[in-house]
């Protein structure tokens, strides 16, 4: 999808240093998967503490288990 931004070329400049990516498009790229990889893990993080653990399941028995 064509799309027009506005960068600050300061930025641009440090994203091209940082990612060693060769152009606006991959640098831009870059910075969005990573962008969305952190936010990702982020909501994961946020469930530690928050759901119940059974202490008496057998993982290595349900990797053993025929489906």
């Amino acid at each position: 999808m064509a799309t027009n931004l506005a960068l600050d070329p300061d930025l641009l400049e440090r994203a091209f240093r940082v990612s060693g990516e060769p152009t606006k498009k991959a640098a831009v790229t870059k910075a969005l998967q990573e962008f969305i990889a952190r936010r990702e893990l982020r909501r994961v993080a946020e469930l530690f503490g928050q759901l119940e653990w059974d202490s008496a399941f057998d993982y290595k028995a349900e990797r053993a288990r025929k489906a």
